[in-house]
């Protein structure tokens, strides 16, 4: 699922990418010193817990910027806790779900779609 660290490149790349633009960051800052620590990768499944909380209260105050947010960390979480080899694990589509997340995010943060897929871009 990652591939020679694919993944968790693009993943990082892309945090850091909204990580400027998005005001409430404390599980965005998580993710992003996640992502390079393979021990924290099994903690993910918790903080995905904390950000599916801050999800549905986004959901209930029709706050939508910061629910495409909470959507974007939510599926960064789950790839990391599923990357941890750790049982039981998350859906195992959640890889696929990053980038479609994250040009939701775009839209919300005035993120061109470019540059999400420039994060993301095939390396030789």
């Amino acid at each position: 699922m990652n591939y020679g660290g694919a993944i968790t490149t693009d993943i990082s790349r892309l945090l850091e990418l909204f990580s400027a633009r998005c005001t409430e960051r404390e599980t965005l800052d998580w993710l992003r010193g996640a992502v390079s620590d393979r021990a924290k990768w099994v903690k993910a499944r918790g903080v995905f817990g904390q950000i599916r909380n801050k999800t549905l209260k986004a959901e209930r105050d029709g706050n939508a910027s910061l629910k495409a947010q909470y959507l974007f960390e939510e599926i960064c979480a789950k790839t990391l806790y599923n990357l941890s080899g750790a049982s039981p694990p998350f859906d195992s589509d959640s890889p696929y779900w990053v980038v479609p997340n994250a040009i939701s995010l775009a839209r919300h943060t005035g993120v061109s779609e470019a540059e999400v897929l420039a994060c993301v871009s095939l390396r030789e």
